[in-house]
């Protein structure tokens, strides 16, 4: 983005300059650098910016235009990235309600908004509308995109993390295990999305308890994720840190097996990992 930015900071100066501030190639620019902004960290200059284009985009085409209701959810995923989620769940909401009108119940972009207010659910904790409304996109992205499209296999991690989060692993393992051999099949089996579903699976086996699957999972994704992803990248610090747990985890079961056969003294059962994967 080091470069970038200059650029789409030149162009929208140009393009406000020679078409006008409210021209739909000036808006395009406009949403162009906020989603660099945002790209780059830099979430204060991307939201202000965020919030003008939405506001000349409902005075120059309207509030229900597909561009205006890009740039709409553009805005609420900025507001959740800041953790804003009081102001990100009803923009997701109105988002999603307009796409449903305007766009249809099954179009790509509604799915991509009823995906996202989905997860600013969880984020806010209330799995109990989080669950239906991932069950339901991921069953329409499978009758749309088709079983193993970039999104369906997105929308099944999901689902299958909300199960998790529910303590309803028995119905989170199976997705997870299902998501990760698709990745491998779709993706290749060293790509980022691979490596957190891969990650993922073995912190639900953790989970569960089963160290025996867990550990060697953990270990060869985090192999896989300094290699790929780089030594200090945070999902390799995440795997790197889940590895530690479940080695220490195992060595505390190990040491308290022993303990109890030579002094028959009861042990703490093992704490859970620190970290939640991503």
């Amino acid at each position: 983005m080091g470069r970038a930015i200059p650029l789409f900071e030149a162009t929208l100066a140009q393009s406000e300059q020679v078409l006008g501030d409210t021209h739909p190639d000036t808006l395009t620019n406009r949403n162009n650098l906020a989603g660099a902004y945002e790209s780059a960290g830099d979430l204060g200059r991307a939201i202000p910016l965020y919030e003008a284009t939405v506001a000349q985009y409902e005075q120059v085409l309207g509030d229900t235009h597909p561009d205006t209701l890009t740039n709409r959810n553009n805005l609420a995923h900025a507001y959740y990235a800041t953790g804003d989620l009081g102001r990100a769940i009803p923009l997701f909401e109105a988002t999603l309600a307009q796409r449903e009108q305007v766009l249809g119940d099954t179009h790509p972009d509604t799915l991509t908004s009823r995906n996202n207010l989905a997860h600013a659910y969880e984020s806010a904790g209330d799995l109990g509308r989080t669950i239906p409304l991932y069950e339901a996109t991921l069953a329409q992205r499978e009758q749309v995109l088709g079983d193993t499209h970039p999104d369906t296999l997105t929308n099944r991690s999901n689902l299958a993390g909300a199960y998790e989060s529910a303590g309803d692993l028995g119905r989170a393992i199976p997705l997870y295990e299902a998501t990760v051999a698709q990745c491998e099949q779709v993706l290749g089996d060293t790509h980022s999305n691979t490596l957190t579903s891969r990650n993922n699976l073995a912190y639900a086996y953790y989970a569960t308890g089963d160290l025996g699957r867990a550990i060697p999972l953990f270990e060869a994704t985090l192999a896989q994720s300094e290699q790929v992803l780089g030594d200090t990248h945070p999902n390799t610090l995440t795997s790197r840190n889940n590895l530690a747990h479940a080695r220490r985890v195992a060595q505390d079961v190990q040491q308290s097996n022993t303990a109890t056969t030579a002094t028959g003294n009861d042990q703490h059962p093992p704490q859970n990992a620190e970290s939640r994967p991503h």
